[in-house]
């Protein structure tokens, strides 16, 4: 769930206390928080802005989506697409405060392809998704904020394209 505790944890699997390594380790982490924080802040707060940002870039690339018989063509379907990305966003925030993708493997990726295909939501398209919401937020942050949460982006992105 988070550096800290993952190395705590492997530590006592192997019956030890943590290495200076691994304190140091736990020591940067900490030291980050505000920083981590401080992403979380901003993208919580520009939810809206970013995921019609992201919806904007998407339904500009993939015009066929919104067009009749297109995934998200209607007001419901466009509804859930928006639910989607938000729900996605926030996944990237608890990556990003606990400094693991554990969460974003566990919630948004296991099962996504099952899920998604039950739904008739290509995965290609939620991946082109995942990327515009990458992209507003990004742009959104900039700078150091960005370095900081690319990697969790970066980690959905790469998980969606395997299940595919």
């Amino acid at each position: 769930m988070s550096v800290v505790r993952d190395l705590i944890l492997q530590a006592d699997d192997q019956l030890r206390y943590p290495t200076g390594g691994e304190l140091r380790s736990m020591v940067e982490f900490l030291s980050g928080g505000s920083r981590r924080l401080s992403v979380v802040k901003a993208l919580t707060e520009n939810e809206k802005k970013i995921v019609d940002e992201a919806a904007k870039q998407l339904f500009t690339r993939k015009p066929e989506y919104v067009a009749p018989g297109g995934n998200a063509f209607g007001q419901k379907q466009r509804a859930q697409c928006l639910r989607d990305f938000s729900w996605y966003l926030r996944l990237v925030t608890y990556g990003v405060l606990a400094g693991t993708t554990e969460m974003i493997q566990q919630i948004g990726l296991v099962g996504a392809r099952e899920m998604y295909n039950s739904l008739g939501v290509p995965m290609p398209g939620m991946v082109e998704a995942m990327r515009t919401l990458k992209d507003a937020s990004l742009a959104l942050l900039g700078g150091d904020q960005a370095a900081l949460a690319a990697p969790y982006f970066d980690y959905l992105i790469q998980g969606m394209q395997t299940t595919t």
